[in-house]
């Protein structure tokens, strides 16, 4: 397991944020990412997208709604990477598979891409 700080962790996830094309990045509408050690209890995830996806989003239902949630898990993510430019690209493809599910992707299609 790679040996990375909370602190450090969030700079990578925010380098694949800022990493996104601007196109993309445009689009991302409502949504509040976090970064916490570890998924909800019996849970293996390196990532979570908890909200409404822009292909379910109507104008009347979804008005007043609070942000949707992209969670990266720090500690799954170090444990299955061999060093830090693993971990690197390991934070790129999950914070990008989070952010398919905002857009409708599910995860067969994402396997599909490769950002399974």
């Amino acid at each position: 397991m790679v040996e990375l700080g909370r602190a450090e962790f969030e700079e990578l996830v925010a380098d694949a944020l800022d990493g996104l094309p601007p196109d993309l990045a445009r689009l991302i509408d409502n949504v509040a990412v976090f970064v916490e050690d570890d998924p909800p209890p019996g849970q293996r995830l390196l990532g979570l997208y908890e909200g409404v996806p822009l292909t379910a989003r109507t104008n009347s239902s979804y008005l007043f709604a609070v942000p949707d949630r992209i969670t990266i898990y720090r500690l799954p993510v170090l444990s299955i990477c061999a060093d830090a430019d693993e971990v690197r690209r390991q934070v790129q493809v999950t914070v990008a598979h989070e952010i398919a599910h905002h857009f409708g992707l599910d995860d067969e299609r994402l396997h599909e891409l490769g950002y399974g």
